[in-house]
């Protein structure tokens, strides 16, 4: 072997090895450590992420298994960060007008949500999620339009051409959408294709689009890309966001709550 190649043998052990020590690393930091320009390590950066190690965005090197969103059961989900959770849909419970008309996608997120509101006049609900449609059946006020298709088991909701025809016969003033990743370059996503597809006839579906997400989401890409961010008006999400993450998001031109 040739001292060029064990040079580049040598960076990529000292990459991988910080990353699974600090789970996150900056290109422009790394650079110094190991005594190279940003070109040279954003070669080497490529060729590990060719071989599916890492994921680098923005500058920012990730672990492949801290990156990539999984498909997690909501019964497994609502247990985690539900502080978190809790004082998202809070916030967004008090974006819901008199007599509204609006969507609660699925996720565990918007279902706290759905546990949370009450109606104000008359509120019509448009739903996949069969736990939201269960945790709204208890409110009188409260209509629920339940969406049909094939029901996929780890969100208890529905998908495919039923629910997609369906919701576009409706027009809805706002969308309360779940995700499973909130990617700088990708934009939102989920772990479903499917799933995907009928997330983007609710946004076609809705005036304002608002993702609830806590931060965890940040940073990572799920199989199925749901929208740019172009499609979405508000995200709220808790204090642990980076400040530069909401600063990105702003500059384009996304409302960003911090709860």
């Amino acid at each position: 072997m040739d001292s060029e190649k064990r040079s580049i043998v040598r960076r990529h052990n000292y990459i991988l090895e910080a990353l699974q020590k600090r789970g996150e690393l900056k290109i422009a930091e790394l650079s110094d450590e190991l005594g190279v320009s940003s070109v040279t390590l954003r070669k080497d950066v490529k060729m590990l992420e060719d071989k599916r190690l890492l994921f680098h965005t923005h500058g920012n090197i990730h672990p492949i298994d801290q990156y990539m969103a999984r498909d997690v059961s909501v019964n497994e989900k609502e247990y985690i960060a539900t502080d978190e959770k809790m004082r998202i849909a809070q916030r967004a419970a008090t974006l819901i007008d008199d007599n509204d008309a609006i969507i609660i996608a699925s996720g565990t997120t918007v279902l706290f949500l759905a546990r949370l509101v009450e109606a104000r006049g008359s509120l019509t609900v448009l739903t996949s999620a069969l736990n939201v449609g269960v945790a709204l059946c208890s409110k009188p006020d409260v209509e629920i339009i339940h969406l049909g298709g094939a029901v996929r088991k780890t969100s208890t909701s529905v998908s495919g051409p039923f629910a997609q025809q369906m919701l576009s016969q409706f027009s809805c003033s706002k969308l309360f959408l779940g995700v499973d990743g909130i990617d700088l370059e990708y934009g939102c996503t989920t772990s479903s294709m499917m799933e995907a597809n009928v997330n983007q006839c609710m946004i076609s579906a809705a005036r304002r689009t608002i993702v609830l997400a806590d931060s965890s989401k940040f940073g990572k890409r799920g199989f199925g890309r749901i929208c740019s961010f172009e499609r979405v008006h508000q995200i709220i999400t808790d204090d642990k966001v980076s400040d530069s993450m909401v600063g990105t998001l702003e500059d384009m031109g996304v409302e960003v709550t911090v709860v």
